[in-house]
């Protein structure tokens, strides 16, 4: 049995583009360096929108452009970008807050086929939103498995919503680590 890392929609858009936040950019060098440390498979996942993202759904909801697929805001950020084509990570597109069915069936049948998590690791962005969404997902796929969330190695555009979602994290029995952030 293997620990996976998941790192989360550590995007141009959610660091310094369209929805990006101070202190996202700081996540960057602990994120690249857990992933080049990181003893078993790495995936990453890419939040993903057509050009009408705006007429979407959540784009209704939250009507600015981000993660337009191909476009430079839809690419990963910095050390990270480099550190998981170093490792060879298996990129995931979704097209919602967290996997999907046939995104996660993609996940368990094109990349790890028969494979047992003893633990799957999460960090990235945005800690009350596709985290959470994420670790949530993860524990019912895999259901044997230890979720961890790395909190210094996530963020929200709001510290309080940051800290409430690890509490919420918790409580789901996800082992949230590193609790402790200067983020913002």
């Amino acid at each position: 049995m293997s620990k996976l890392l998941v790192v989360v929609d550590y995007q141009n858009d959610f660091v310094d583009g369209s929805l990006g936040f101070p202190g996202a950019e700081k996540l960057d060098e602990g994120i690249a360096a857990k992933v080049m440390n990181h003893d078993g498979p790495v995936i990453y996942t890419l939040d993903t929108h057509p050009d009408n993202y705006l007429d979407t759904r959540e784009g209704r909801a939250l009507p600015v452009d981000h993660c337009i697929k191909g476009t430079e805001g839809w690419e990963v950020f910095g050390k990270t970008k480099k550190a998981l084509g170093q490792v060879g990570a298996k990129g995931l597109e979704k097209r919602s807050f967290g996997l999907s069915p046939q995104e996660l069936a993609v996940l368990k049948d094109e990349f790890f086929t028969n494979e047992c998590f003893a633990e799957i690791e999460l960090v990235g962005l945005v800690t009350n939103i596709c985290v959470i969404s994420n670790a949530v997902i993860f524990q019912a796929a895999y259901p044997e498995a230890q979720i961890v969330v790395d909190g210094s190695l996530c963020a929200s555009f709001d510290r309080e919503l940051h800290e409430k979602t690890l509490d919420v994290l918790a409580g789901l029995q996800v082992r949230v680590i590193n609790r402790a952030t200067d983020f913002q």
